[in-house]
């Protein structure tokens, strides 16, 4: 008689979590299964608390109509600050950078969140960022520098060029177009690097 395999298998409750943690970037299965067993092994109090933070983490949030910022106001707490200047504006990829930005203490101007980069290969095109929006505060809020602090990737680098060619199109009068300049190794990110790291970079930009 020939012989039957029994494939062993997780329990549902347990694979379901698993499929749910290998969604997240840079997770796979094996990673995902070393969460899930840890949770196994905390009070349900814990999962409870973990669980609700989950569920808050779009309730209690909005996105800021000025600068694209995940924010708990809106206008956010920095686009409410009337002590920064009105004139210089950081160009960023999401709000992970301007909090990094932040950090240093270095900045005093405002922010405009593109949510994201050019990428041909995951088809983010011009259209689908918030290009648009930061068109329309160039020529209505009297900005005079724009700071291009995009990751110094592929895509960041992509975006930059994309944005630079754009802005010198529009015929803005005493626009001035710089980017956060040494300090950042290419293929880094900006949420990433040290405090220091990222005021050099702020500090000796460049105009384009």
């Amino acid at each position: 008689m020939r012989s039957v395999l029994c494939v062993m298998r997780f329990p549902k409750s347990i694979q379901n979590l698993i499929d749910q943690f290998s969604i997240l970037p840079t997770v796979g299965p094996k990673t995902a299964q070393r969460y899930v067993f840890y949770l196994l092994k905390k009070h349900p109090e814990e999962l409870k608390k973990l669980a609700q933070a989950i569920l808050e983490l779009k309730e209690n949030t909005i996105v800021c109509q000025t600068c694209f910022a995940i924010s708990e106001t809106n206008p956010c707490q920095i686009c409410s600050d009337k002590k920064r200047s009105p004139m210089l504006l950081c160009v960023i990829a999401d709000t992970r950078d301007m909090l990094a930005i932040e950090n240093t203490g270095q900045f005093n101007g405002y922010y405009h969140i593109l949510n994201g980069e050019l990428n041909a290969i995951e088809g983010i095109k011009p259209e689908q960022l918030t290009i648009k929006q930061l068109l329309g505060k160039i020529k209505n809020n009297g900005i005079k520098e724009i700071i291009l602090a995009l990751n110094p990737t592929m895509e960041g680098e992509t975006t930059s060029l994309y944005l630079l060619k754009l802005l010198k199109s529009q015929s803005l009068d005493n626009l001035k177009i710089t980017r956060i300049a040494k300090g950042l190794p290419m293929g880094a990110d900006l949420e990433y690097a040290d405090e220091v790291t990222i005021s050099n970079a702020l500090k000796y930009r460049n105009e384009l």
